[in-house]
C-alpha cells in the first residue's frame, strides 16, 4: 500500500478512534471496520468533511460468514495444473480473522456484514468500510440512503439475496428474485437447487411453481491424479487405450 494511503489510514484512524478499526487487505485496498452504533456518524463524516470527501457510494453488497474457515479446499492460490489444492482433512480449518469470530458483549456469533465501497473525487481515494449487522434473525443495520442515494437499490439487492434489513430504508423491496420467491439465494445454507422450480402448464395455460424434484448434490472440484496411469510416457500406450 503507497505511502499516500497509510497517511489516510493514520488520519482517519485518528480522527475516528474508537469508532473504526483497521483491517488487514490482501488486494491492498484501505479497509476499516466501522462499530454499528457509529456507522452513519462515521459515514456523515466521511462524505462532507473536506479533508476525506468520499460523496460517492459506489458499491454496497452483503457478506455471510456463517462456514468461513471451514472450507475443505484452499483456494488461497492457484496453480496451472487445475484444481489440485484439497487440503488436508487432519489440518484445522484456517482461523477466523480477528474481529471475525465472535461478537461483543454477548458472545453471539457474527455471521452477516455490509461492505461499503466509497469514492473520493476530489482526491481520487478509495475507501471501503464494514460493518456488522445485529445478531439474530432478521439481521438488521441501519441504512444508509440519507448519505449517499445511491444505496437505495444496492440495499433493496442486499436484503433480497442476504435478508438483510437496512433500517430507515423508505421502500425495503426485493430488486431481482422472482415474485413469491422463498428464502435468499446467497446465504450459505441456501439449497443449491433452491426451494422451487418453474414450469409452463399448458393445461392451465401459465407459468406454474412446483417443489424442486432434481436431489441436491454437492459439486467437488476436479483432481488432477498423480498415480503412473496420467505419465505423459504412458499417455498413448496400447495398454492404456
Amino acid at each position: 500500500m503507497n505511502q499516500a494511503l497509510e497517511q489516510l489510514a493514520e488520519t482517519i484512524s485518528g480522527r475516528f478512534a474508537g469508532q473504526v478499526a483497521r483491517v488487514d487487505s490482501r488486494c491492498g485496498e484501505l479497509t476499516f471496520e466501522v462499530a454499528p452504533a457509529a456507522l452513519l456518524a462515521v459515514c456523515q463524516a466521511l462524505r462532507d468533511e473536506a479533508g476525506w470527501s468520499f460523496e460517492q457510494l459506489i458499491d454496497l453488497c452483503g457478506v455471510d460468514y456463517v462456514s468461513y474457515g471451514r472450507d475443505e479446499w484452499n483456494t488461497d492460490t492457484a496453480t496451472f495444473r487445475g484444481f489440485s489444492r484439497g487440503r488436508d482433512v487432519q489440518t484445522p480449518a484456517r482461523a477466523r480473522p480477528a474481529g471475525e469470530g465472535e461478537g461483543e458483549g454477548d458472545g453471539a456469533e457474527k455471521r452477516f456484514a455490509v461492505v461499503y465501497h466509497l469514492l473520493s473525487v476530489r482526491h481520487n481515494r478509495r475507501l471501503r468500510l464494514r460493518t456488522w449487522c445485529e445478531p439474530g434473525e432478521p439481521p438488521m443495520v441501519d441504512s444508509v440512503i440519507e448519505v449517499w442515494k445511491a444505496a437505495d437499490w444496492f440495499e433493496r439487492e442486499a436484503f433480497d439475496l442476504f435478508g438483510i434489513l437496512f433500517r430507515g430504508h423508505p421502500d425495503l423491496r426485493r430488486l431481482l428474485t422472482d415474485y413469491g420467491f422463498i428464502g435468499h439465494p446467497f446465504r450459505k445454507d441456501f439449497p443449491l437447487s433452491g426451494n422451487v422450480e418453474v414450469r409452463y402448464d399448458p393445461g392451465k395455460g401459465r407459468v406454474v411453481y412446483e417443489p424442486v424434484s432434481i436431489e441436491p448434490r454437492t459439486l467437488v472440484p476436479r483432481v488432477i491424479r498423480s498415480d503412473h496411469r496420467y505419465e505423459p510416457a504412458l499417455k498413448d500406450t496400447p495398454e492404456n487405450g
